[in-house]
């Protein structure tokens, strides 16, 4: 039961195993560039999982300690996955033990997959989609790791490193932008941004842009839910 989900979890997630290695490896490497020890990246990619965050990371342990804005910071950088639990509950029925792995696990990529995924009728639901999530998690931690043993041995100027994960999301903006016929939530998000950025300026506005960015897609939410009773 166990050889054939893994089987048919393996081709899903392989498109997923080139990005993470590269990205993971950028991640490492930049660590490794700020004078931490490999033991850091290979650590927090198991335990926090969540690269968007992690890259975040990197500077909070370098700033003052606040762990405040810390926590506020790690909530609004990862609220989407409140959404995307919600959306698995069904899905993580019946699974045992392996529920709450999948709960940890759970990142965009592995989501995508397990959401919209149907495994074979002989492969067990459960065991499918902990494979995956159990294979996406060893991309990214082997490739974070990777970055940072190489960069023990492989020196260069790595100014401008961590920028690798703002052209990820704004490849994903464009992306999403093109596939998308209504822009509404872009707008919204960029709108939220600017005035943020404006009041707050560059060192503050994150905290407050995120926040507003959820208040107006709730409200969204809401007006809609009430004109679709009318």
């Amino acid at each position: 039961m166990k050889k054939k989900a893994f089987k048919a979890a393996l081709p899903y997630t392989i498109p997923i195993c080139i990005g993470f290695l590269f990205l993971g490896m950028s991640y490492g490497f930049l660590m490794r560039s700020k004078g931490f020890s490999f033991v850091y990246p290979m650590l927090m990619s198991l335990f926090i999982f969540a690269g968007s965050m992690e890259f975040v990371t990197v500077n909070l342990l370098l700033s003052t300690f606040n762990p405040l804005y810390a926590f506020f910071l790690t909530l609004m950088v990862n609220a989407r996955h409140l959404f995307y639990g919600i959306s698995m509950l069904d899905k993580y029925k019946n699974t045992g033990w392996k529920k709450l792995y999948l709960i940890y696990g759970m990142c965009d990529e592995s989501f995508t997959i397990n959401c919209t995924v149907t495994p074979p009728p002989d492969v067990d639901k459960g065991w499918f989609m902990f494979f995956v999530t159990m294979l996406n998690q060893i991309y990214w931690v082997t490739g974070s790791t990777l970055g940072a043993l190489l960069g023990y041995v492989i020196h260069f100027d790595t100014t401008g490193i961590e920028f690798v994960m703002t052209a990820l999301f704004v490849v994903m903006f464009i992306n999403q932008w093109e596939e998308s016929n209504e822009h509404k939530s872009a707008l919204t998000g960029l709108g939220c941004s600017l005035l943020c950025l404006l009041i707050f300026g560059s060192a503050n506005f994150i905290l407050p842009a995120m926040a507003l960015i959820i208040l107006c897609f709730t409200l969204n939410r809401k007006k809609e839910k009430h004109e679709e009773t009318i």
